[in-house]
């Protein structure tokens, strides 16, 4: 029987429901996954993307471990494609590969101020408070007063670990690191700002609901972004999830508030404008209030507005980042393909090159978007048996020893299990979890340890 030969590159969940939907699909032939990960640790944006207080997100590793615990899949961490692997290598040992590479840069928001010192993007601050092995180890957090720009969940995500007290993130698994520096922050007022009206949000009424849950956190809402109109009203009289966000808005209108020791703002029909600056540094945010235009959108009214900041958090979307030899649409961030299919300059499918998840498609869409997106993806995988690769060392064991010969300190799904083990056990002397470790170095060492 025919074997495929597949390398995924990239292990987050996009590279995971892959894998586990072409072993599960009517085929053929046989298979041999290899999946590459430059991270020592598998699972991508759910690891790293998701705040330490969201556990019931994080569960989906418990499903993703299912997959890569059937045996069938290897896991090959700690290898950076482009540089410990390379196009030329998969071409040698594989008849096929999938990137699932995902997209974790900041998208750019074009407005002046936006360099000046104290202006972040919202990607890296959550790459340090999850323990990314690759930022660096402090963060400043010497503001006050913080304004947070974007209406999704990744900006309420960045509120809320801001405006929440230290001690109340000792339960999750946060970095050592990460609680000392949130632990010692002064900040007394966190300002999130969108350029719509509250009914056209792009979070969810879940991300909404566990900010009015914060301890010692005032919610402050403006009663002027409360006057709806026809489109917000029929969203509420429509769609469900708009009506529960309708209902929590509501209740948090309702309450009395200045008894906390901090505040968060939410702010809508607010355009960013320009963030000001003083000493080359954050000193404060200017915003054009805006108004709907009877289409669904919004207009500039000519209103402007500033408040005094000393930190600013762009999180307005993530974006893809190109890899060697591979086509790349700088617009977009993605890799041009068509379902899947990566597309030459010709517009014509390269042999044997596909693409899934966000880098396919774009930071777009939940869990459930990135298995239907797998699946047709592989779908084509499938089909185009003709124009896979003819490998010239297609035995298992010539990757391992290319790694090996190169000096790539590489880790497995067994090295993976005794990280989470040390993981669990730094946490179990405090009643937690686990302690997530952050060191690139201590991982590998963990998880290669006898």
């Amino acid at each position: 029987m025919t074997k495929l030969r597949l390398a995924i590159v990239g292990a987050g969940p996009a590279g995971i429901y892959a894998a586990d939907i072409l072993l599960k699909a009517e085929k053929e032939f046989d298979v041999s996954i290899d999946l590459f990960e430059q991270l020592p640790a598998p699972y991508g944006l759910v690891r790293y993307g998701v705040a330490p207080d969201h556990p019931r997100i994080k569960g989906i590793i418990t499903a993703l471990r299912e997959v890569l615990d059937t045996g069938r899949i290897r896991l090959f961490g700690n290898v950076l494609y482009g540089r410990d692997i390379t196009l030329a290598d998969l071409k040698k040992h594989y008849n096929a590969v999938i990137f699932s590479t995902g997209a974790i840069r900041d998208a750019d928001l074009d407005i002046p101020g936006i360099d000046l010192d104290g202006s972040y993007g919202a990607a890296d601050f959550v790459s340090w408070y999850d323990g990314h092995p690759d930022v660096p180890r402090e963060w400043p957090l010497d503001a006050k007063e913080v304004a947070v720009i974007g209406n999704g969940n990744v900006a309420l995500d960045v509120a809320r670990m801001l405006a929440k007290h230290a001690d109340d993130l000792l339960p999750t698994e946060i970095p050592a690191n990460v609680y000392e520096g949130l632990k010692a922050s002064p900040v007394t007022d966190v300002h999130v700002f969108g350029r719509r009206g509250p009914m056209q949000v792009k979070f969810t009424p879940l991300e909404l609901r566990e900010l009015g849950e914060l301890r010692d956190v005032d919610m402050i809402v403006h009663e002027e972004d409360f006057d709806y109109d026809e489109a917000s009203r029929n969203a509420i009289a429509t769609n469900k999830q708009v009506l529960v966000i309708d209902r929590v808005f509501t209740q948090w209108r309702a309450r009395e508030t200045g008894a906390a020791s901090r505040r968060l703002h939410l702010h809508f029909f607010a355009r960013p404008a320009e963030v000001l600056g003083e000493d080359g540094a954050v000193s404060g945010f200017r915003w054009e209030r805006t108004e709907p235009d009877g289409e669904g959108g919004v207009r500039g009214t000519g209103e402007y507005r500033e408040i005094p900041i000393q930190a600013l958090y762009r999180a307005v979307g993530y974006f893809g980042s190109p890899l060697d030899g591979i086509p790349f649409d700088e617009k977009r961030g993605v890799i041009p393909n068509r379902e899947g299919q990566v597309l030459g300059d010709d517009d014509q499918p390269l042999p044997a090159v596909y693409a899934t998840g966000w880098i396919k498609r774009g930071p777009v869409g939940l869990i459930g978007h990135t298995k239907s997106d797998a699946m047709e993806t592989i779908r084509h995988v499938i089909h185009d048996q003709s124009s896979w690769w003819t490998p010239a060392e297609p035995d298992e064991e010539s990757v391992v020893t290319l790694l090996s010969e190169r000096g790539i300190e590489f880790t497995n799904l067994s090295g993976w299990h005794k990280l989470d083990e040390h993981e669990q056990a730094l946490g179990a002397p405090h009643g937690r979890a686990r302690i997530k470790v952050v060191a690139r170095d201590e991982m590998v060492r963990a998880s290669n340890r006898p």
